[in-house]
């Protein structure tokens, strides 16, 4: 592997993983939700761009920048592990109801975003 692509990706991470603890935060905040609505959040913005991102790459763009924006920003940006986490501690605490609507919140919007990013790019673009 090329030492340059993995530095494409470790940039992308490092930004998608700033802005994860910016926008995750301003959101949990704003919010004022015991509801992990940060988390949420990124992990919906995170699936809406992937979906305009990988059909914007297939052929515009050179194989470092999709690494950079797909595998880095976004593999930052988006919160999988700190999601289960999250689901698991409400789990733990009994919080059934709740850690299910984390679940099914998580699941089907984040899908139903990357679909709506797929969308515009088609409109945009195609």
């Amino acid at each position: 592997m090329q030492i340059s692509l993995l530095l494409a990706i470790g940039a992308g991470g490092f930004i998608g993983a700033v802005l994860r603890y910016l926008v995750s935060g301003w959101v949990q905040k704003f919010s004022a939700s015991l509801f992990p609505v940060g988390t949420l959040s990124v992990n919906i913005i995170g699936s809406f761009i992937i979906g305009f991102a990988v059909l914007y790459f297939e052929n515009v763009v050179a194989p470092h920048q999709k690494a950079l924006v797909i595998t880095g920003l976004l593999g930052a940006l988006t919160t999988f592990s700190t999601f289960s986490l999250e689901t698991v501690t409400m789990l733990q605490s009994g919080l059934w109801g709740r850690a299910a609507a984390n679940v099914t919140l998580n699941a089907a919007l984040c899908i139903t975003a990357t679909i709506l990013g797929m969308a515009l790019f088609k409109r945009l673009y195609g």
